[in-house]
C-alpha cells in the first residue's frame, strides 16, 4: 500500500492496494515520483491487466476532522477494505501501519523505491489522485491544479489569496487556515 497527497492544500488523500501476480509484473515499476506521467500510465495499464487493485480516498472533510495522517490512514485501510481478496500480509510504504487494519503488516521506510507492489500501488495512487485534482481544476479555473494538483505553489497561494478558499480546501492546513482568518470567515 501507498498513499499520495498528504502535502496539497486542496483535494483528498488518496490510497491504493495492490496484489501482485507473480508472474506477471510490470518492468520497470518504480516509485510514482521517479517515473515521467506517461510511463506512469503505460504502468498502470500493464498492472490493470495482471494485477488486483483497490483505490481509496479520504475526503477534505475527513481530512479537517480527523487530521491528515489519520485521514491517509483511513484511505489506507478503505483501499485494503475494496480489494477482492483478502491479503496475508500488507507491506505499507512508511512507518506507521495504520490502527484500522486487522492484517498483519510491515512499514516499510522508503517502500516505493524498495518494494515492486508498493511501487505499483504509489503508481495507482498517484494517477487516481491527480486525475481528481485535473477534474476539479476545470471547475476551479485559477488554482493551478491541473499542474500543481493542489500542492502550495506560488500561484496556488496566490490564487489562495486573490480568489479565495473552495469547498476542496483543506481548512486545517495553515495557510488556507490564516486566509480564512483574515476574510472572518474563522476565528484563530
Amino acid at each position: 500500500m501507498d498513499e499520495v497527497g498528504r502535502g496539497p492544500l486542496a483535494g483528498p488523500v488518496t490510497a491504493a492496494a495492490v496484489i501482485l501476480d507473480a508472474t506477471c509484473i510490470p518492468v520497470g515499476l518504480n516509485d510514482s515520483k521517479k517515473l515521467t506521467e506517461p510511463r506512469r500510465l503505460a504502468l498502470l495499464e500493464e498492472l490493470r491487466t495482471c494485477a488486483m487493485i483497490s483505490v481509496a480516498h479520504a475526503s477534505v472533510e475527513e481530512i479537517d476532522d480527523l487530521n491528515i495522517l489519520r485521514a491517509s490512514h483511513l484511505a489506507m485501510e478503505r483501499a485494503v477494505a475494496g480489494l477482492p481478496v483478502r491479503p496475508a500480509h500488507l507491506l505499507i510504504d512508511g512507518n506507521m501501519i495504520p490502527r484500522g487494519l486487522d492484517i498483519p503488516a510491515t512499514a516499510v521506510i522508503g517502500g516505493d523505491a524498495r518494494c515492486l507492489s508498493i511501487a505499483a500501488a504509489s503508481i495507482a495512487a498517484k494517477i487516481a489522485r491527480d486525475t481528481i485534482m485535473r477534474d476539479l481544476a476545470q471547475q476551479f479555473a485559477g488554482y493551478g491544479w491541473d499542474t500543481n494538483v493542489g500542492y502550495p505553489s506560488k500561484s496556488h497561494i496566490s490564487a489562495l489569496q486573490s480568489i479565495g478558499v473552495t469547498p476542496h480546501h483543506r481548512k486545517s492546513f495553515k495557510p488556507v487556515h490564516n486566509i480564512l482568518c483574515k476574510a472572518g470567515n474563522l476565528t484563530p
